[in-house]
């Protein structure tokens, strides 16, 4: 069987890497390389405890500090292990910093890289995330893309061979969930919020501009508060009365996909979630002046919003347009993925 060594970091590329790793059994000997960008219960063990999940065979302590700083030690120690293990293949995911250190420690030692969610573009060269995922394409062999959009977007860039559409694996991720009744299909009264984007939670006048909007709507909302911002309202908004808005702790990934599939719409800055909450089929509103994942804006079903804040109440009671079934693939996407590298 094929080597191959996966590094893993945030909470996101766990969500991606849960399917492929199931559907690699028996097929590839697949090496986790748990780099320790994010490392918290709700962010990575729940993974292990409730999909069975094998314990990364490396676990790194590179997380925290600057950009620069944090790639730079993430790359000493993923060489280290590279060079020790010897893999056919080195596999990132998305865009994150672990996502880079990756691709560029294989490059460098000529060893083919994969790129599960390749062709993403915001368009936006301020987000790190931007660099990340461009920088990985343009060194990846194998670029597998979740939509028609990025198999474009790359081909823009004269990226052309290797590439294929094979669908998002958090379709396969929400199939798994609701395969194993981790999803309840439950209906309440909620609109779901998260923000997490340093534009959006770090200046105050700006955090407050988006409390106050959201406390004028005519449907109670649920705001999950990353610990960080909720320092914020806390030093600086605590003499606020948001009567409209509850403020709730952040929920592991499971108890994440269940608020939104019980909520009756979905605000947010976060990529990743606009994507599941089209896949949920909820309406999202979008907290940002673009989106990696233009397909989710036709029929309405994902508006962004930035200055024009008082405009949600209005987007929210618009009805949404035809729903496009499989955009992100089948569900299956992580076994045609394991079939393109095996062939």
């Amino acid at each position: 069987m094929k080597k191959i060594i996966s590094i893993i970091g945030a909470r996101p590329q766990f969500i991606k890497h849960a399917p492929i790793e199931l559907a690699s059994q028996g097929l590839a000997n697949l090496v986790t390389v748990h780099t320790g960008q994010h490392y918290d219960y709700k962010m990575s063990q729940i993974f292990f405890d409730e999909l069975g999940m094998k314990k990364p065979d490396y676990q790194l302590n590179a997380g925290g500090g600057n950009h620069g700083d944090m790639t730079g030690r993430m790359m000493i120690e993923i060489e280290r292990i590279v060079l020790k293990e010897n893999p056919d293949m080195v596999l990132v995911y998305g865009d994150t910093n672990s996502t880079l250190a990756g691709a560029l420690v294989a490059s460098k030692l000529k060893i083919p890289v994969i790129h599960v969610e390749a062709g993403l573009r915001s368009y936006n060269r301020n987000m790190p995330e931007e660099i990340n995922r461009v920088l990985t394409d343009h060194v990846a062999s194998l670029l597998f893309v979740p939509s028609d959009s990025a198999t474009e977007n790359l081909k823009k860039e004269g990226i052309i061979q290797g590439v294929f559409n094979t669908g998002d694996v958090m379709c396969d991720m929400i199939r798994i969930a609701k395969e194993n009744n981790i999803i309840q299909d439950v209906q309440s009264n909620y609109i779901y919020v998260t923000l997490h984007r340093p534009y959006n939670t770090d200046e105050l006048p700006r955090l407050n501009s988006i409390l106050e909007a959201l406390n004028q709507l005519e449907t109670p909302v649920h705001f999950y508060v990353h610990p960080r911002t909720q320092q914020k309202i806390k030093s600086g908004l605590s003499d606020k009365n948001f009567i409209n808005i509850q403020f709730n702790d952040p929920l592991s990934y499971f108890d994440n996909l269940n608020a939104m599939n019980q909520s009756v719409a979905v605000i947010t800055d976060s990529g990743g979630i606009q994507k599941e909450a089209y896949i949920l089929k909820k309406k999202c509103i979008t907290v940002r002046s673009e989106t990696e994942w233009i397909e989710t804006l036709k029929g309405g079903w994902n508006t962004l919003v930035w200055e024009d804040l008082e405009n949600i109440k209005m987007i929210l009671a618009n009805s949404c347009g035809n729903y496009t079934h499989n955009l992100y693939g089948n569900g299956y996407a992580s076994q045609q993925i394991l079939d393109r590298i095996i062939n």
